[in-house]
């Protein structure tokens, strides 16, 4: 079982980097292990910051492991009269996989390796970005 530790990723920009800080491991099953980066733009409450959170749980008839991944990331509003940061909107993005138990684990590494790796992959960001699948 992996260990909380922080996560460092690149911003759009592709050169600098991002750290999502370790909050809270997971305390078991259906109960996520949560990171938070920084507070975005023009915010300062906790609740501005981007939040990650990786849950696992088995499947009911405990033959396979679910993790849902999670991130929240926070749109701040300056309100010009009172200077009062709130929270417009929120983009939430999901990753979900159900890995079998009896599954070979050489079979897993290879399914997750893959998957990160399509959904980093320039196709699927730009899908994402202007919320459409490619035609």
């Amino acid at each position: 079982m992996p260990t909380i530790a922080n996560i460092t990723v690149k911003k759009n920009d592709g050169v600098t980097d991002i750290i999502y800080t370790g909050q809270a491991g997971s305390g078991g099953d259906k109960i996520p292990a949560v990171w938070k980066a920084p507070v975005v733009t023009n915010g300062t409450a906790p609740a501005h910051a981007p939040e990650f959170k990786l849950m696992a749980q088995s499947n009911a008839a405990k033959t396979a492991r679910r993790l849902i991944g999670t991130l929240s990331y926070p749109s701040i509003s300056l309100d010009s009269a009172t200077s009062i940061a709130t929270v417009k909107s929120r983009a939430l993005v999901e990753i979900n996989g159900v890995f079998p138990i009896d599954m070979p684990q050489a079979a897993i590494d290879e399914a997750v390796s893959q998957a990160v790796n399509l959904f980093v992959s320039t196709l699927v960001k730009d899908s994402m970005k202007q919320g459409f699948a490619p035609r």
